[in-house]
């Protein structure tokens, strides 16, 4: 169970950190961007409400919902290297 909550912890910690960088340069940056932004603001918001969830999660359901999380957080990754590259 800490094994889950400490990945759940790690994957929110670095999105979150690469949130907020991107978050600032989305302000001060290209107004296309903003569109897909406003879309990976509504994924971020999903995936840290269902990560509070994930954390107390039992047996194999933690690993179901473990996984999904994960596979969530990836494609959040992606949305914001995407962000990045269109800032540039």
């Amino acid at each position: 169970m800490t094994d889950l909550k400490e990945r759940y912890e790690r994957i929110l910690g670095d999105l979150k950190q690469a949130r907020d960088e991107l978050a600032l340069k989305v302000h001060l940056g290209k107004s296309e961007v903003k569109e897909e932004w406003d879309k990976l603001e509504q994924q971020w918001e999903k995936l840290a409400f269902r990560g509070k969830g994930a954390a107390g999660a039992a047996g194999d359901a933690a690993k179901n919902v473990g996984s999904a999380f994960e596979m969530a957080g990836e494609e959040l990754k992606k949305g914001y290297e995407k962000i990045r590259r269109l800032l540039k």
